[in-house]
């Protein structure tokens, strides 16, 4: 960083540019905006960030981010435990659940296998995983991951994984095909098979 700025600055800077999306021309961007806005708001971000660290933990059943453990949805009697999905991030469950469509249980892997990346089967949930699938009784495991090379593979691996289990529960995934307001000229032929593939009657 370069010495014109003040060291409070530039250290801002610094740690604003790690975050994924952000370069440093927007960190840069953010900082000044942060410097000139009231003392109030700066606090405020401040604050909300320490929460992070200090108020969140981990759901021990589903792994998902939370205030409290177990969280509010493996809480919620309302739900149908029998079904669980399974995704890779947090925010997966979060889109989800703007659907309001699903009623069951989540458990979150926190990621997905990448050799590229250096992520292997040991660095996601999928240990608790097959531990809860065999406390708990589960009729139906919908693997909601990306569709993505990484996303099937470790749908693949979970797939393989569950055939060591005594009661092995019914295996979905979801559906995949054209996006709604998309035209046909332009989706891509993966997209397209799988929409032929995946094709429902007329409702």
């Amino acid at each position: 960083m370069s010495s014109a700025l003040p060291r409070p600055l530039g250290r801002l800077i610094d740690e604003l540019a790690r975050l994924p999306g952000i370069g440093p021309k927007t960190a840069s961007r953010l900082a000044f905006f942060l410097l000139r806005a009231p003392e109030r708001q700066a606090l405020a971000l401040a604050d909300a960030l320490r929460g992070l660290s200090e108020s969140l933990v981990t759901c021990g059943r589903c792994c998902n981010v939370a205030e409290t453990d177990p969280c509010a949805l493996c809480s919620d009697e309302g739900r149908d435990a029998s079904i669980l999905c399974v995704v890779e991030e947090p925010l997966d469950v979060l889109a989800l659940e703007k659907t309001h469509e699903y009623r069951g249980l989540y458990h979150v892997l926190h990621g997905a296998i990448s050799p590229v990346e250096g992520i292997g089967p040991a660095d996601l949930r999928i240990d608790e995983l097959l531990s809860r699938l065999a406390r708990e009784s589960v009729a139906e495991l919908i693997l909601a991951t990306n569709p993505t090379l990484e996303g099937d593979a470790t749908a693949m691996y979970i797939e393989r994984a569950l055939r060591v289990l005594p009661a092995q529960p019914r295996l979905t995934r979801l559906a995949r095909g054209l996006p709604m307001g998309g035209d046909i000229e332009y989706a891509d032929e993966l997209t397209l098979a799988r929409a032929v593939r995946g094709r429902s009657g007329m409702e």
